[in-house]
């Protein structure tokens, strides 16, 4: 009874924010979406993608940086799809080990952190303690199809 109760409380907090979480994203190539050993959870990496298409394509910059800031949203609500997708429930995570954000920059740009920072406040809203996690934040040349950004996790559940 009180493991429902948890399960509810975390979608009604994503209902109460706004986020309906969609269809988990199938892999652009060949791996899986995500890899269970032991009591870890590895989720590939992610992209703002939304019923099969790229919403947010192209380099980052300082004239873009909100719109690259709802790309790692969307990321990390892709994220919170596979989980569910993999474990069944949300309320299964005991905790968010870590995030890998990657941001495809144009060379002078310098603010990855600022860019990822959604998707690791998300977590944090919806876990609570169990939501802070380490993380890298890193700009690259390009990612795949385009994307504004790429995230991966490792989920610890129980």
């Amino acid at each position: 009874m009180l493991k429902l109760s948890i399960r509810m409380m975390i979608e009604e907090k994503l209902e109460s924010i706004g986020i309906r979480l969609p269809n988990p994203p199938t892999p652009a190539g060949s791996y899986v979406p995500a890899v269970k050993t032991g009591n870890l959870l590895f989720i590939s990496g992610q992209i703002p993608m939304e019923e099969g298409k790229v919403i947010f394509t192209g380099k980052v910059s300082e004239n873009n940086l909100e719109t690259a800031q709802k790309s790692a949203k969307m990321c990390a609500i892709n994220i919170l799809a596979q989980i569910k997708r993999e474990l069944g429930s949300l309320d299964k995570v005991a905790k968010i080990v870590k995030l890998s954000g990657f941001v495809n920059s144009t060379p002078e740009f310098t603010q990855h952190p600022k860019v990822i920072n959604p998707a690791s406040d998300l977590f944090f809203e919806i876990y609570g303690e169990k939501g802070k996690h380490s993380r890298v934040a890193v700009g690259v040349s390009c990612l795949p199809l385009d994307s504004m950004t790429e995230i991966d996790a490792i989920i610890e559940f129980s």
